[in-house]
């Protein structure tokens, strides 16, 4: 679940600003120490994001760690995921947490929707109403739409069967049923849920509750990119650009890259605004 990771705006701006290929920033990264990872986090977190997709965990990992100490939200929601899902880690659900309260306190939308969510459930970590609506409320003024509908079931005893649905696969995720959690998100994706089908991607690319399967991943990443989805968006792009579940194709990476942007996706937007 990598994670996510998870976006609205239109930001049409973006088009006069100054781009960056996503094969410079291959190219660049590849040869980057640790030093200039910190010095330039936008191009550090690509380079992380690209590694864990190759299943290059360690590697994810030691770039994450070094970004997170600079307070970096985003690596650290990243390392979340690591601990919680033990990706190239021993599992450790009181790590997972604790990067996620660090990440959620520097920012990062998707950890304070991933505390929301735990909080609200109980799941890994003891439940807080107080704190689950905190989060959840950050995560939300951020745009964050599944933090939103998740408030607001909370609050109110009228939601739609699909929204209760689709939590109910998020509960069981993150008490790692996986298997159960990617039976109603396939339900919901043939319903033509758009954000059910991402997060079934995402287990595909992950190996969860199923084999790894990154053409598999891919198709359905695809298939909710053209649904206008921006998360999806952003991890084909950089599918295509690694040549992982996708044929290498930077010229397209770089179209998704934009349409990921346009809707404010915030690390499709750092990956193009890049000096």
């Amino acid at each position: 679940m990598l994670n996510n990771t998870m976006v609205k705006l239109i930001a049409p701006i973006l088009l006069t600003l100054p781009l960056i290929t996503l094969s410079t920033v291959a190219a660049q990264a590849e040869e980057l120490d640790l030093y200039e990872i910190v010095r330039n986090p936008v191009i550090g977190n690509y380079k992380g994001y690209a590694e864990f997709k190759m299943g290059h965990y360690d590697t994810a990992r030691a770039i994450w760690e070094a970004l997170e100490e600079k307070g970096n939200g985003q690596a650290g929601f990243n390392l979340g995921i690591l601990y919680e899902d033990g990706l190239g880690v021993e599992q450790n659900n009181q790590q997972a947490i604790a990067h996620y309260e660090k990440a959620a306190q520097a920012g990062s939308g998707k950890a304070q929707y991933r505390l929301g969510l735990l909080y609200s459930a109980g799941i890994k970590t003891p439940k807080d109403d107080v704190k689950a609506d905190k989060w959840l409320a950050a995560a939300a003024a951020q745009g964050d739409e599944d933090a939103a509908a998740l408030l607001e079931q909370r609050s109110s005893s009228v939601i739609s069967q699909r929204d209760k649905d689709f939590f109910n696969a998020e509960n069981l995720h993150a008490a790692g049923q996986y298997k159960e959690a990617a039976v109603i998100w396939q339900q919901l994706a043939e319903a033509a849920d758009t954000r059910s089908r991402t997060r079934l991607a995402w287990m595909y690319e992950a190996g969860q509750g199923m084999p790894r399967d990154l053409d598999k991943a891919a198709t359905l990443f695809k298939q909710s990119a053209e649904e206008g989805d921006a998360e999806a968006q952003y991890a084909l792009a950089v599918m295509l650009q690694t040549g992982k579940g996708q044929i290498q194709n930077s010229e397209a990476a770089q179209r998704w890259l934009q349409r990921a942007a346009a809707q404010g996706y915030a690390p499709a937007k750092e990956a193009l605004t890049m000096d």
